[in-house]
């Protein structure tokens, strides 16, 4: 019988088997890469705002508390978005003919509410939950970053899962004091003091990463 293929078909099949494997591999790899970046998870990227709002002016310049704007935080499973009403107790007196601050303004003679977009913003499928946190010492910073050095607002991680659990199976490496869970700069390392490990028996914080914990 007559040979109905050449012989260079072997190599060509060779060759295009161990292309489609490289092909698969980085076609997995691509779609990784494109998970993690900013294009998926927003991180690094400043999302237009009704008012540009600069963090770093507002608590690095001129010292506001976090809580003063997100009220709820200590107590809620959300933190808050302050209503206009905060903004005017201070914009009442203070840049009162600014352009810029119009629609604040509006937004109090109206009483319609600023649609902010938010910059960080879970999935519906994932519970969070800002009070217990902020009750176990999580510092604000390790969610969010540096917001009092950032003149408009980003996000600074991925929020992915994985992130969530690194924090979760060992949470001794950012856990602190209470007391400076709302301080601007990264908890000081004092080996005088207790150190971040300890907080963990202090405050009954527990590993836990059950689905459950998050996903209800």
């Amino acid at each position: 019988m007559p040979q109905i293929f050449h012989p260079s078909m072997n190599t060509i099949s060779r060759a295009t088997i161990f292309g489609a494997v490289f092909i698969i591999a980085f076609a997995i790899w691509l779609m990784g890469a494109i998970v993690r970046s900013p294009y998926a998870t927003s991180a690094g990227v400043i999302k237009e705002q009704p008012v540009p709002f600069s963090h770093k002016h507002h608590v690095t310049d001129c010292g506001i508390d976090c809580r003063y704007c997100h009220t709820s935080v200590e107590d809620s499973s959300f933190a808050g978005i302050p209503p206009t009403q905060t903004c005017i107790n201070c914009h009442s007196y203070l840049w009162t003919e600014s352009e810029m601050l119009e629609p604040v303004r509006a937004s109090f003679r109206s009483g319609t509410p600023l649609v902010w977009n938010r910059v960080h913003d879970l999935p519906d499928f994932a519970y969070f939950d800002h009070s217990i946190h902020v009750k176990k010492g999580v510092s604000c910073i390790t969610c969010h970053g540096h917001v009092d050095a950032m003149p408009l607002m980003q996000r600074e991680v991925t929020l992915h899962m994985e992130w969530c659990l690194e924090c979760h199976r060992d949470p001794g490496r950012f856990v602190g004091p209470r007391e400076l869970v709302f301080a601007s700069a990264a908890l000081p390392v004092d080996p005088s003091k207790i150190e971040p490990a300890d907080w963990v028996e202090v405050y009954h914080v527990q590993s836990k990463t059950d689905c459950t914990v998050c996903h209800r």
